[in-house]
Parts: C-alpha cells; structure tokens; sequence
C-alpha cells in the first residue's frame, strides 16, 4: 500500500479505509506493508497524530520523513516526481518483490512512483485528485464544479499551478496501473465525464462486520436523554453542517449532535452559539460513536460536495440507524440502494423527513433494519474482498501472470 496518509498520520475516511483494508488482508494471511509521508501529515497537523491505530502482525509500516520538510513536498506537488523518497520506495520495492502494489492518495507522494516495480498495480480514486488538483471538485472554495477552470481556481486557493497536468506526464505514469479502482458508480461516471479515460472498477468500501446490531449502548455522560439527529464527519465547508444549523434554529423538536473536528470548526461554534438545540463533541474514536450512531433517530449527511461514497452512510446502516442524505454525489446512490432512509433536496425536505422518523419509531425502525441488511449484502468485507480478489485475478490472467500468490488467492474467496 504506498499513500501520502495512513493513520494516526491521516485526516478523513480514506486513511481509515487503507488501515481497516490492510488489516484485514494481514488477518487473511497476508503480507502488507504500508508506505506513507510523515512530512505530509506534518504540513498540516504540526501537534501530531491522534488515535491510536493497532496494526496486524502481519503488517509493517514504513514512515517516510525528509528534512527538508515543506521544501520536498513542494517539490513533489510542482512536478508529480518523489525525489528523495523515490530511492526508498524503489529500493523497498525491489527488495520486497511485491506482488501487488496497490496506490491510493499519491499527491504529495508523486505519480512518477506507480512507473516504480513490475508487480500488479491497483489504484483506488478515494477523491477525485486525478481529475482535480483541489481534490474535491470545489470551485473556487465556493460550488460544486461543473466545468473545468483549474488554473484560476488553484491561484484563487493560494496554490502553486500544477503545469504537469497540461503535459503528456500524467497519461503516461497512469498507464502503469492495471486497475483503477472507484468506491462508487457516481465516482466512477464523474471521473469519465472530467476526462478521465481508463477504464475504472466499482468496489465500495467497507467496514468490518458489526456485531453491535440491535444492541443498546449507554450514550456519554455529557449527552443529555433528548432525541437527537448526529452528524459525523470533518467539519469543512463543504460538508454542509453550516446548513443543518440553519435548519435547526427552526426546528426544535430534537437536538442536533456533532460529532468531529476540522479547520471549519471555528466558525460552525459561532453560527450554532445562540442555537441552544445544538451540541458539538469534537472528535471520537468510532468505538464511541457506536453509542451516538445507536440512539439517534438518524444520521444527516448534508455534504454540498461530490462525495466519492459516504462512508459515514454504512456505518450507521452497521448499527441499524437510518440516514437522511442530501441529494448530491455519491451519497444518494448508497441511500437508494439499501432503502435505508431518505434523500433531502432542500430544508423543507430535511425536515419533513426527520419529522417522520421521529413521530414514528416503526418506519425508524423498519429504515434501520433495511440499511443493516443492505450493509451486510454490500459492504462488509466478506463482498468487498472477494470483489477485490476477482479484480487481481482479472488482472493477472490478462497479464499472463501465474504464480503461488495469485493461485492462493482462489483458495482465500
């Protein structure tokens, strides 16, 4: 596994998703090793990681750290080449003779390291980086982007402009991976529709199975014994908390519950402080939010962005919790297809729905119960690595490659 973040060195779900990957790959038998950027998570998090992240035996980590620090990544982020870390994963790789090299967050790693060994390559799109050089789609810190205007919007952010994605660079380092890997249909299509033209592969991500399911849990000594929507997640502008407080300065019924942290956090605290219905936590470790996941009526995701799934979304299907989501990315797509709860177009909406989930604990019941099943169907890792050991056999068999890492893995689905 090469990425730029990998926990406790991490920030949002796709870390989270490498770790609980990898895991579960060593507990399978497997040999992992991960490689990730200190300096990376150090740019941005100075006071160091949080959590803690136990790893299987099976897996070793390799934390790469250079002492130029800011200047190397700037220099990986103006030219897509790894410079000095480039020595260390390629000598690693030639070391290791992996079998399966398997890319996920490479911006401030540099895509000239996928040229790197001649193992199986897989590539999986935890954002939309390769068609967008903020990540996100996010134009100009303000909308969803509908139509391209990189150059403006990477000098309106205060970033260096990428040149190398105007040069022949990119098409050429991808065209050493064997797979692209998207973690939703929407993801998928918006890449082909940005331009991107490889062939992708729908896998969803997954948590490890629940066995929380029906079970009661006390909540925290600090939640009161009130009704409460929640919101999990970063708190960034574009994941739309700033628009449930809008909400819920009218709708006082029930409280609402925020749970995480962000660079957007100061601002949500002066919005929501005169909104008395509205209570932050700050960040948890998902062992405590399985008790806010079990006892909220749902779980709002109102992201105004193009989520490439919503992991949030199953981890509350994983505690038989119905989720209200705004119809916007990925997220609609997950929703729709367990039957789990409801998709929200505007306030009015939002409220009519968590209306009807409160005044009627039969339909939150019965909404909690289909996402549960759903998530037991399509994103536990009983799926999703049979999925993922499919794909390598796809890939292997086009390739030509036989040997007794490829054979072992029809033996493992």
């Amino acid at each position: 596994m090469i990425t730029t973040f990998y926990p406790p060195y991490n920030f949002g779900g796709d870390g989270i998703f490498i770790y609980r990957l990898s895991n579960e790959l060593a507990r399978r038998g497997h040999v992992v090793h991960i490689i990730h950027c200190i300096n990376a998570y150090e740019l941005f998090e100075p006071n160091g990681p949080k959590g803690d992240y136990p790893n299987h035996p099976n897996i070793t980590v390799h934390r790469l750290r250079n002492r130029l620090g800011f200047l190397n990544l700037l220099m990986i982020q103006q030219t897509g080449y790894p410079f000095f870390k480039g020595r260390v994963i390629k000598a690693l790789i030639a070391e290791k003779n992996f079998d399966i090299i398997h890319y996920h967050n490479m911006t401030l790693i540099g895509l000239h390291t996928l040229t790197y060994g001649n193992a199986i390559k897989l590539y999986t799109m935890h954002e939309h980086w390769l068609v967008c050089p903020m990540h996100v789609l996010w134009k100009f810190n303000k909308e969803a982007c509908t139509r391209k205007n990189c150059v403006l919007c990477m000098l309106a952010a205060k970033r260096p402009v990428q040149w190398w994605r105007y040069t022949g660079f990119m098409e050429r380092t991808l065209s050493h991976v064997d797979a692209f890997i998207s973690p939703s249909r929407f993801t998928k299509k918006k890449h082909h529709e940005m331009g991107f033209s490889f062939p992708i592969t729908h896998i969803p991500y997954f948590l490890p199975k629940s066995r929380n399911h029906g079970q009661s849990e006390q909540l925290p000594e600090n939640i009161q014994r009130r009704s409460y929507f929640l919101f999990v997640g970063r708190l960034e502008k574009i994941k739309g908390v700033q628009n449930l407080i809008r909400v819920f300065r009218q709708y006082t019924a029930c409280d609402l519950i925020i749970a995480g942290d962000g660079e957007y956090a100061g601002i949500l605290h002066n919005l929501a402080c005169d909104v008395p219905n509205i209570r932050f936590l700050g960040r948890l470790s998902y062992d405590k939010l399985r008790a806010l996941y079990i006892n909220a009526l749902a779980v709002i995701v109102p992201s105004i962005c193009y989520e490439v799934f919503g992991i949030i979304i199953i981890e509350s299907f994983a505690m038989g919790t119905p989720v209200i989501a705004n119809n916007f990315g990925a997220l609609p797509e997950v929703v729709e297809e367990s039957g789990g709860g409801f998709i929200y177009n505007n306030d009015d909406e939002l409220i009519e729905f968590m209306e009807k989930i409160r005044l009627d604990p039969n339909l939150r019941d019965e909404l909690g119960e289909k996402g549960y099943q759903a998530y037991i169907k399509y994103w536990t890792e009983d799926y999703c690595i049979k999925r993922y050991y499919q794909l390598i056999e796809e890939v292997a068999a086009r390739k030509n490659i036989t040997n007794p890492a490829i054979e072992a893995l029809k033996l493992k689905k």
